[in-house]
């Protein structure tokens, strides 16, 4: 009952849409499918960060720490901004879904920091995995930590390679329309920006 409990609240928040959505949908319909299917492995990858900081119980330090909070909203907002005008100002391939070598080193660099500069990803997986711990259990509470945070990103991803199914028809829709590929182009760039804006406006507040 626990384990099924875990099971349904998580696939609750995996599905809510979220900025991990928002950002692979945007990079779907920027550059394509594949460069979708990098940022699903890149965000999957930087969530482990925060998966062991929670075990060991690292990510606490944003809760004691106000102003690391704050910091890494900022930086992760600029960073943000900063990939969204990137793509905004970038041409798009009209042909093809092939994503150049240095393309896929920096769609996967991209993924896993923007995931890793998360800050509420880490609050989250402090506040939500210990409510399914056992303390009573014959397993260490770090390792049931770090097995449930296992899971909930499993599950997280595989929301987001729902929003890489549904945005690539998407993008091929867009792309039989003369001139559509500026447009394309715009609106992953918007949704990047509009996410570090975002992000920038809650950490002044």
């Amino acid at each position: 009952m626990q384990w099924a409990a875990f099971i349904l609240a998580a696939m609750g928040f995996a599905y809510l849409p979220g900025p991990a959505m928002l950002y692979t949908a945007a990079q779907t319909l920027g550059r394509g499918r594949r460069a979708g299917w990098l940022a699903v492995i890149g965000v999957h990858m930087g969530c482990y960060v925060h998966v062991i900081a929670a075990a060991l119980g690292l990510a606490l330090l944003f809760a004691a720490i106000p102003p690391a909070y704050i910091a890494m909203k900022i930086i992760g907002g600029l960073y943000l901004l900063w990939m969204g005008l990137r793509l905004w100002q970038q041409g798009i391939r009209a042909h093809g879904d092939e994503v150049p070598l240095a393309t896929t080193k920096r769609v996967l660099r991209d993924s896993f920091l923007v995931e890793v500069l998360n800050p509420k990803t880490a609050l989250f997986f402090v506040a939500f995995l210990p409510q399914f711990v056992q303390p009573e259990s014959a397993m260490p509470v770090a390792w049931q930590l770090l097995w449930l945070g296992i899971t909930t990103n499993l599950l997280f991803s595989s929301a987001d390679v729902v929003v890489v199914l549904l945005a690539s028809p998407l993008r091929a829709w867009l792309q039989k329309s003369q001139g559509s590929s500026r447009l394309i182009q715009r609106i992953g760039g918007s949704v990047l920006m509009g996410l570090g804006g975002n992000t920038l406006a809650q950490a002044a507040r």
